[in-house]
């Protein structure tokens, strides 16, 4: 698979076994054998991980500052910014429909692509060598963190700015969900009062896809009152 050692130069990993990280690379559309039970496994491993780093590099964090640390390094937005770093859109096996669309460029699926290969390198070679692919592309990122400036998540945010406003609490209403049980996708959308039109969000767990939702929603205020 000489195609994918570009892609493991850049990832500073050699694979015992490179089906594991041509596996990883295959979206659902594309097959039965795809990357959705290692997206599942990586998640896992990516966040334990980083919860250790963060345990270890502050030490006076509160529980809360270390939660809003790990969800600003792990949110979808970081991992597809570190795939889109990767190129991982040029290696992706995705299936016509995907293609067709544009799904080497969709934000999720590269997302989900780098966790896959989070749990395609603990399936090759074992815990030491993810805790150092993770630390490659997380070490300047959680070193420019500050537990006392870091943002609240958007679905705090976007509450605590309703309830100061008097304005009613959101709701949040899954409205698509795909994938196997054990790899789900969902889209959530966002209502408040005053705002027409639902903002929606995509991820693979429902509090992703709720704080996605969030996230939009508080962009929509703030042009609105910009405005």
């Amino acid at each position: 698979m000489q195609y994918l050692d570009k892609l493991c130069r850049k990832l500073g990993y050699n694979f015992q076994q490179p089906e594991l990280l041509e596996r990883a690379l295959t979206h659902r559309s594309f097959g039965a054998l795809n990357n959705e039970r290692m997206e599942f496994l990586g998640d896992a491993i990516l966040g334990y991980l980083i919860s250790t780093e963060l345990y270890n590099l502050f030490p006076k964090a509160s529980e809360g500052q270390l939660s809003r640390l790990r969800a600003s390094l792990v949110k979808g937005e970081t991992l597809a910014g570190i795939a889109t770093e990767l190129e991982l859109g040029e290696y992706l096996r995705l299936g016509s429909g995907e293609l067709k669309s544009g799904g080497h460029r969709r934000r999720s699926i590269l997302a989900d692509a780098f966790e896959a290969i989070i749990g395609a390198v603990y399936l090759d070679s074992g815990i030491d060598s993810t805790h150092s692919l993770v630390q490659t592309f997380f070490r300047a990122r959680m070193a420019r963190l500050d537990p006392q400036t870091l943002q609240k998540d958007p679905k705090t945010r976007l509450q605590e700015f309703l309830q100061a406003h008097g304005t009613d609490l959101p709701v949040y209403e899954v409205t698509a969900t795909e994938g196997q049980a054990h790899a789900q996708h969902f889209r959530v959308a966002c209502r408040i009062s005053g705002i027409d039109e639902p903002m929606l969000g995509e991820g693979t767990s429902r509090r992703k896809a709720e704080q996605a939702a969030a996230e939009k929603m508080l962009q929509t205020l703030a042009g609105r009152d910009n405005g």
